[in-house]
């Protein structure tokens, strides 16, 4: 049930996760970790078997949150938990991007390891962080909240980002001399230290409304009545066509756009092109994307999400076939250009149309099911990318094999049948 109206505090508050943790994914997984782990943790390694562990990496991660997901998210509709797991996810996350700052030269399984949990913090807490989405906002509402916290996310790691880089570039500027390896530990510390300080937020006033219980059963009770929830829920989203279409389509069209965004600059080095110039097109990505997500929560009222969706869907099919042809920098920053218009927009709509189309009070667990798909794809999609690439010698096929999973999911999506105009 719904004890009141959300305040435009909330809204705000629980946007700002947003842009507490986006600085990881741009600052970690998309920048410094791939390049750090290329030049450093793995610098003896040949390129392609590179290449491959970064994808492994990516994979283990994803596959671990796919499958708690599910589970944890009817856990958290049971007893009222969305908040407390979300910050021992977020606990995990903090604490193990923090210890990426210690870790010695070519020790890049232990840099591995301590990044797979990294990711698993982050990926993890976003399930519950999705799910407070119906306790912030009303459904009318969902299109333009759920891309406020996509343009936050987009303007933080944006800036916490060129903090960073500034940082490596000049460590002078910060009374760090010349050394531009301890330049990028500390970036991986501040980055940490970003992500728990605008959490704080989130934790003084967000509050979840909705919850299938009204008193909160013993731990062991509320664990046995989670996995039959989480049965009933699988059952439930069988009947359930549009969300079982849905989450069909979202497996497809997703993992595409997670693959762009976590090996694009992987892809960038093995063509030869320079560190500063990836690093510049990440920020031209990150400032792009801040104003076109909110530009997509306003397209999305006006067309609607499912609509939106497959404008973005089909710019990225288009991007991807631009991206297995391009020769020069000045292309992948045209690319950069481009992937930032569509890539907060095709996630903050995809959040807000599945919002809609489930049941307020279970929002966790149907969450859990929408990032255990999300993160099952993420498990193919950075395989296919590291496999086609070593197995043909070529990156440049290994991208466009990604290219199947966008048509893929927008002629599946193009199906979802959908009860609310505004979704349509």
């Amino acid at each position: 049930m719904t004890s009141s109206t959300p305040s435009l505090r909330e809204r705000w508050s629980w946007a700002f996760y947003d842009w507490a943790n986006s600085a990881f994914v741009t600052t970690v997984v998309v920048a410094f970790f791939p390049i750090f782990f290329r030049s450093y943790w793995a610098k003896e390694l040949p390129s392609e078997e590179v290449t491959l562990h970064l994808g492994t990496a990516n994979a283990l991660a994803s596959l671990s949150v796919m499958l708690l997901a599910p589970f944890l998210g009817a856990v958290a509709d049971r007893g009222g938990l969305k908040k407390p797991l979300l910050a021992t996810f977020v606990a995990i996350g903090v604490s193990t991007t923090l210890l990426l700052t210690v870790i010695g030269v070519n020790q890049w399984q232990m840099a591995m390891f301590a990044f797979v949990l990294a990711v698993v913090g982050f990926l993890g807490a976003n399930i519950f962080y999705d799910s407070l989405l119906v306790d912030v906002a009303e459904e009318q509402d969902f299109n333009r909240v759920s891309a406020l916290g996509y343009g936050m996310g987009y303007l933080g790691g944006g800036l916490l980002f060129l903090l960073c880089v500034l940082m490596t570039l000049h460590p002078e500027w910060f009374n760090l001399g010349t050394d531009k390896l301890l330049a990028v530990r500390w970036a991986f510390g501040i980055t940490a230290l970003w992500w728990a300080l605008f959490s704080i937020p989130m934790w003084l006033f967000v509050r979840q409304r909705r919850t299938s219980m009204a008193k909160r059963p013993p731990l062991l009770t509320l664990m046995a009545e989670g996995g039959r929830d989480l049965l009933d829920t699988f059952r439930h989203i069988r009947q359930l066509k549009s969300v079982g279409l849905f989450l069909l389509a979202y497996w497809f069209y997703i993992d595409g756009v997670d693959t762009v965004i976590v090996m694009a600059v992987d892809y960038g080095q093995t063509l030869g092109f320079p560190q500063d110039s990836l690093i510049t097109a990440l920020l031209i990505t990150q400032f792009v994307a801040f104003p076109a997500a909110l530009a997509f929560g306003y397209l999305g009222n006006q067309l609607g999400a499912k609509k939106g969706i497959l404008i973005g869907l089909a710019a990225y099919i288009a991007i991807t076939i631009f991206a297995s042809q391009m020769q020069s920098v000045q292309g992948f920053y045209a690319l950069a250009i481009c992937v930032g218009l569509v890539q907060g927009g095709v996630q903050a709509l995809s959040r807000s149309l599945y919002a809609s189309l489930i049941p307020a009070d279970q929002a966790a667990k149907f969450f859990g099911f929408y990032n255990m798909l999300g993160k099952f794809a993420a498990v193919l999609g950075p395989l296919l990318v590291g496999w086609f690439g070593l197995l043909t010698g070529s990156s440049r096929l290994g991208l466009l094999a990604i290219l199947i999973l966008f048509v893929i999911g927008g002629f599946l999506l193009w199906r979802v049948p959908t009860t609310n105009a505004s979704q349509h």
